[in-house]
């Protein structure tokens, strides 16, 4: 019975992902309905507050990019890169690594790609050493970032064993940015020089390349500025309220004691960021609505709404199972779970789907809070098959060629700085969780 039960659950996920976009969270419904009908498994309670909290982020981030606020920071990013064109495989995975620590997603990154092929080209660098690394870069952040779904749904989890978002960030964030720099140390290696590249020199010959734009670019939005400092602050006033308990608002006293949780905490301050760029900028709603930020949350939500969902059902359903199976090969050695989670998060293209579908199994196997943590940056496999979107994206940014699948589809651009940045983040994880937890 668990054997048919754990195929419609694969089935599922493998069909949704195939789907793209809703699909993957409809099919979880789908999965969900399957295992309460005809298995008989009672559902687990669905993760409301996962998806209130990352409903308010995905409104303010949508907020940001509509009154201009995400091309205002492109323009800084362009700026910096410009200024070091022979360093940009070192730089150009910093800027979309803050963008997405800032912003929430990892779809910031479309619009500096662009930026980051242009100047590489430029400068005579191989456009798929700073590409490459920049979309993993962009990924890692996610991780990283105290309001990205990824990291909203990881504290829910947590928070009950006593964990605060500063005990998160402290390991998430330097753990990931040793990771990034670890795999831009790979890519600075990929491939041989731009101008021995055969295939760059076949497009040049053939005149298929494109001349680089240099026109100038429309002046930005009054209050994108405004817009970018309004999210910052609610970014950093969920970082405090996080971090510092206290200072969130109670209510009675002694025993009776009650805070406000972070989940509403994060609710209530995103969606007041969201309120105050709306009257700055005077942006129309439905252009927030209709950007790519709000559009990519919003399939994210419901994503975790089915998949989390029939996650959770099928591992209470089945707990007995896995505590006398799985919990003391777990216990000894906790990096096999960190591969669990990684083979997942290669399935589901979500950091946040995969952390509600398996972490709760985690949690449940006995693995310390701590150990938890420094396997978080093991969900960003997405890269492995080449066909996530910011992947595709930076190989049509490459006009040079030099980004690109192989022939055996799995020896890609994306493959080598992915795999170290993952394991490079992993590893630093779980030194700085001996060290600091």
């Amino acid at each position: 019975m668990l054997l048919l039960e754990f195929a419609v659950v694969i089935a599922a996920i493998l069909i949704g992902a195939r789907i793209g976009g809703i699909g993957l969270g409809v099919m979880g419904g789908l999965g969900l309905a399957v295992l309460t009908f005809a298995f008989g498994l009672k559902p687990a309670t669905a993760p409301i507050d996962v998806m209130l909290m990352i409903v308010a982020v995905i409104t303010a981030a949508g907020c940001l990019q509509a009154a201009g606020g995400m091309d205002y920071l492109v323009r800084i990013a362009e700026n910096l890169l410009r200024r070091h064109p022979k360093r940009i495989t070192w730089f150009a995975p910093l800027v979309t690594y803050t963008f997405t620590l800032f912003a929430g997603t990892g779809h910031v990154a479309y619009s500096v790609l662009p930026v980051i092929a242009e100047v590489a080209r430029e400068s005579g660098v191989r456009p798929e050493r700073p590409l490459s690394i920049s979309v993993i870069s962009s990924q890692a952040g996610i991780t990283a970032s105290p309001i990205s779904a990824a990291t909203v749904a990881l504290l829910s989890l947590l928070s009950p064993a006593g964990v605060h978002l500063s005990d998160i960030l402290m390991i998430a964030i330097p753990a990931t940015l040793i990771g990034t720099m670890a795999g831009a140390l790979v890519a600075s290696r990929l491939g041989v020089e731009l101008d021995l590249d055969p295939v760059y020199k076949a497009r040049l010959a053939s005149g298929e390349l494109q001349p680089i734009d240099s026109s100038a670019r429309p002046a930005l939005p009054a209050a994108a500025k405004w817009s970018v400092w309004i999210f910052l602050a609610a970014a950093f006033s969920v970082v405090l309220l996080g971090s510092f308990p206290a200072l969130r608002p109670s209510w009675g006293s002694g025993d009776s004691l009650v805070r406000l949780e972070m989940s509403q905490a994060i609710e209530i301050i995103m969606l007041s960021a969201a309120a105050l760029i709306l009257l700055v900028s005077r942006v129309h709603p439905e252009q927030v609505v209709r950007d790519s930020v709000f559009r990519a949350g919003a399939a994210a939500v419901i994503g975790i709404f089915g998949v989390a969902w029939m996650g959770d059902t099928f591992i209470q359903g089945n707990m007995s199972f896995f505590s006398h199976n799985i919990q003391s090969a777990v216990t000894a050695a906790p990096w096999l779970f960190a591969l669990a989670l990684f083979a997942m998060s290669i399935l589901l293209y979500s950091q946040a789907a995969t952390i509600r579908a398996l972490m709760p199994l985690g949690i449940a196997l006995g693995i310390p809070a701590p150990a938890l943590i420094a396997m978080f940056p093991s969900v960003n496999g997405y890269f492995f098959i080449p066909n996530y979107p910011t992947v595709i994206a930076a190989i049509n940014f490459d006009q040079t060629g030099t980004t690109r699948i192989g022939r055996w589809l799995l020896n890609h651009s994306f493959m080598l700085p992915g795999l170290t940045c993952s394991a490079a983040s992993v590893s630093s994880g779980f030194a700085l969780a001996g060290w600091l937890l």
